[in-house]
């Protein structure tokens, strides 16, 4: 599993030129989901996720999880993250886990999230979205929970 996370001011995903899912201070995470994935993956990645300390104390030093603030988390879904470009110029996205699989573990990750820390919105897992961000710092991190 894949978490691109990115410290943002606010975020808001669109479909349809609809917005269906919109914070403010907190943080983007962009989620990919390997076909080998496991509940294992998921606990690791969305505590992960809670505990990084990617915002500032009193004394302006990287030291606060997303709890210490009280932001909130949007979650989107994004297979594109395993994507490969190593062979060619078109993507293979063979390591994406396939999309009736993946919706349903998508939503036990969101499940899973909201469990450690309730405030977390998402975006429409397969939807053509739109989202819109203004990163804070910037500041974005990449976490895997294989290696």
């Amino acid at each position: 599993m894949r978490a691109l996370v990115q410290r943002v001011k606010s975020a808001a995903v669109s479909v349809d030129k609809k917005v269906v899912s919109e914070i403010g201070d907190g943080l983007l995470v962009l989620l990919g989901i390997k076909y080998d994935d496991t509940r294992k993956d998921t606990d690791y990645i969305m505590r992960k996720i809670v505990n990084l300390r990617v915002f500032l104390d009193e004394e302006g030093k990287i030291n606060k999880s997303i709890s210490d603030i009280s932001g909130e988390i949007l979650l989107v879904s994004q297979f594109t993250l395993y994507g490969d470009c190593s062979k060619g110029n078109r993507p293979s996205f063979i390591e994406a886990m396939p999309p009736q699989k993946a919706a349903v573990f998508y939503q036990e990750c969101v499940q899973k999230l909201k469990e450690i820390y309730p405030q977390v919105k998402e975006g429409i897992f397969g939807a053509n979205m739109q989202v819109n961000l203004v990163n804070d710092g910037p500041i974005t991190i990449l976490l895997e929970s294989k290696r």
